[in-house]
């Protein structure tokens, strides 16, 4: 059986998700964030060498990376569900938005992130206007264009279809899940996008949507 480590507030949801999807047998162990620090804890350590989450145990292996975890779930256990077909374009866009995911949308959204907690760090009053014009120069340069570029392209292809991947769902919806969620919160491109609002208000009601957060927990992804 599968054992999924899976850390409160986290992107490990979707492993959790997937194998709701697949009705596969699995046991989850949870970890609680540090509450002061927000980080994993030291527990995961003995998991694996990062120390961070998801990490799942299969039949003595380790692994850890939420693509090669669905990459490895699919394709051990999916017995053709949630691929398109080898060779069709449906698997062609499939590919790039599983590895679109973590590669090109989830790094802007953490540096985001990290601008934020930034600006509003405790520090002396002084030193807050440093602070501003230190991030609002990231965002000038780099983060705002780039994110409004992203979030374009995701919501016109979400207007190609339902689905990333062609009118069924897969394994690459459940991968972008997390960047499209946090999106409509963090990045304002996305607040506006229509097809992309659509397109989260379909995950959330597909009932292994539903069945993952009673297994994990609810989590924040704002």
């Amino acid at each position: 059986m599968i054992t999924v480590h899976h850390l409160e507030n986290s992107r490990s949801q979707r492993v959790l998700w997937l194998l709701e999807e697949l009705a596969l047998p699995y046991q989850v162990k949870r970890y609680e964030r540090d509450k002061k620090t927000n980080l994993a804890p030291k527990e995961l350590l003995k998991v694996h060498p990062l120390g961070k989450s998801p990490v799942i145990e299969d039949a003595g292996a380790v692994i850890a990376e939420t693509g090669a975890i669905i990459e490895h779930v699919v394709d051990n256990y999916g017995q053709g569900r949630l691929v398109p077909a080898k060779g069709t374009d449906d698997y062609r866009r499939y590919k790039y938005w599983m590895h679109a995911a973590e590669g090109s949308y989830m790094p802007p959204l953490v540096m985001e992130l990290f601008l934020t907690r930034m600006e509003t760090a405790k520090m002396p009053f002084f030193a807050k206007p440093i602070a501003k014009k230190l991030t609002q120069g990231v965002r000038d340069a780099y983060l705002t264009h780039t994110t409004k570029a992203l979030f374009d392209y995701l919501d016109a292809e979400l207007g190609k279809s339902d689905w990333l991947a062609g009118k069924d769902f897969t394994a690459a919806d459940i991968i972008m899940s997390f960047p499209a969620e946090a999106s409509l919160q963090r990045v304002a491109a996305a607040k506006s996008a229509k097809n992309l609002k659509a397109y989260v208000g379909r995950l959330h009601a597909r009932p292994a949507y539903k069945r993952a957060l009673e297994k994990g927990g609810p989590y924040a992804f704002a």
